[in-house]
């Protein structure tokens, strides 16, 4: 089968997105690394929204920890400029099944959709180019470690965050990447707060 033309430039996130649901349907789910596979090295923005949107699915399952942690790791990647892209077998085998990835687009896109709203492809792009992933991998890695904690409904705000600057990237509008970055301040202030808030009603043992 050939490889799904996931680089078009002229395709929007949620479009990309849309594709990659479908493949999973035809195929039955998909791995970790096969969904990252299809993505290709097409750009972090894609490789964010792929790993960051998982987290918001309602069903059970540990998503936010496997999925935050495997963004963790793939952001640090980022950082240094590896050819290609590495998960230990834990993660990089985990099956997510076509339900799943169905569960996914009825849940995520939509905040997808409404954060394109915003977009005005090559407005500040200076904030946007090919050199950003290095200089964005740092807060990434932050959130991505925010949405892997067990914090019930903590990920909300981190993964907004992580969107906003993924689909800025995608589309080339630093204003939105910038947009992204004031809210992973405010993402991580609630994450502090809540941690904050766990602390003090969960006794030390």
């Amino acid at each position: 089968m050939a490889k799904p033309d996931y680089e078009r430039k002229t395709s929007t996130a949620s479009t990309i997105f849309s594709r990659l649901v479908a493949e999973a349907r035809s195929r039955g789910g998909l791995t970790i690394a096969d969904a990252l596979e299809l993505m290709g090295r097409s750009g972090f923005g894609f490789v964010m929204l792929l790993l960051a949107l998982p987290a918001l699915i309602p069903i059970p399952g540990p998503f936010g920890m496997i999925f935050g942690s495997a963004l963790a790791i793939v952001s640090l990647q980022f950082a240094v400029g590896l050819e290609s892209l590495w998960l230990p077998s834990l993660l990089a085998d985990r099956r997510i099944s076509a339900k799943a990835f169905d569960a996914l687009e009825r849940y995520a896109s939509p905040l997808v959709r409404r954060i394109e709203r915003f977009v005005r492809p090559g407005r500040m792009k200076a904030y946007a180019g090919p050199r950003m992933p290095y200089l964005l991998a740092l807060p990434i890695f932050c959130l991505a470690v925010a949405v892997a904690l067990p914090i019930p409904f903590g990920n909300l705000a981190p993964v907004a965050a992580l969107c906003a600057i993924a689909v800025g990237l995608i589309e080339r509008d630093g204003l939105v990447v910038l947009l992204g970055l004031g809210m992973t301040l405010i993402a991580l202030a609630i994450t502090g707060a809540l941690l904050y808030m766990m602390a003090g009603v969960i006794p030390w043992i």
